[in-house]
């Protein structure tokens, strides 16, 4: 699923990608990898598109929220930190100059702090990337809903890797949209199957948008760099 860029000529690219995943539930129809996957196919589509090295996706982040849920699993901030600013350097050291980590996981908040305090590094997608594939793809849950395994989630799954979605996506919605305490509680007194969202919207069609528009603001963080889009 994650092929190796070994036999790709990397040479003369400033500029890498490195997918940022988890390992974790996503309910009945979604697989544990559903943010690494998701992650390494927005990656995919940029280095398909510009003048970027594609590095192997980070499958095990920070998703504490979810560990009463069987299959699911963690390592802390500091640890993820210190394996992202190790890849940076080593990458540095062969005339990669900037690294853009694509998020797929939203409960890793602490991409944004490494971002702030290290030189060369972007964290992508942002809530504006977000917002425009989402109204280009005609999304019809709001961001705040449509938290987990819902219908972006699906939708992404459906287009790009429909043999990893189970039946039963259909009639898998869930609304929790009071989570208040959801960081000191997780996520677990807000769901019992692990949904927070309307996956029964899902598409293909919107999935393939929504990739699209990804990849169309993409080019935004190249001239953030200096680079032509």
């Amino acid at each position: 699923m994650f092929p190796s860029d070994t036999t790709v000529d990397v040479r003369g690219k400033s500029v890498a990608v490195l997918p940022v995943g988890s390992t974790e539930q996503h309910g009945p129809h979604l697989p544990l990898a559903t943010d690494s996957v998701i992650a390494w196919t927005i990656a995919s589509q940029i280095a398909a598109r510009y003048p970027v090295r594609l590095l192997p996706p980070i499958q095990f982040s920070c998703s504490q929220e979810h560990a009463d849920w069987p299959g699911t699993v963690s390592i802390s901030a500091s640890t993820l930190v210190s394996v992202v600013n190790d890849i940076a350097e080593s990458l540095r050291r062969n005339g990669v100059t900037h690294v853009v980590l694509v998020n797929g996981h939203g409960g890793n908040y602490v991409l944004s702090n490494i971002v702030q305090e290290g030189e060369g590094l972007a964290l992508f997608p942002g809530r504006d990337d977000w917002a425009f594939a989402r109204e280009k793809a005609g999304i019809e849950t709001s961001a705040y809903s449509d938290m987990h395994a819902g219908e972006l989630e699906t939708s992404i799954l459906l287009h790009a890797h429909p043999d990893l979605i189970r039946p039963g996506y259909e009639t898998a919605d869930h609304l929790a949209e009071d989570r208040r305490h959801m960081l000191t509680l997780g996520l677990a007194p807000y769901t019992e199957s692990g949904v927070i969202g309307r996956p029964s919207l899902a598409s293909a069609g919107k999935g393939q948008l929504l990739l699209a528009g990804l990849t169309e603001s993409f080019g935004h963080y190249l001239e953030l760099f200096g680079l032509p889009a």
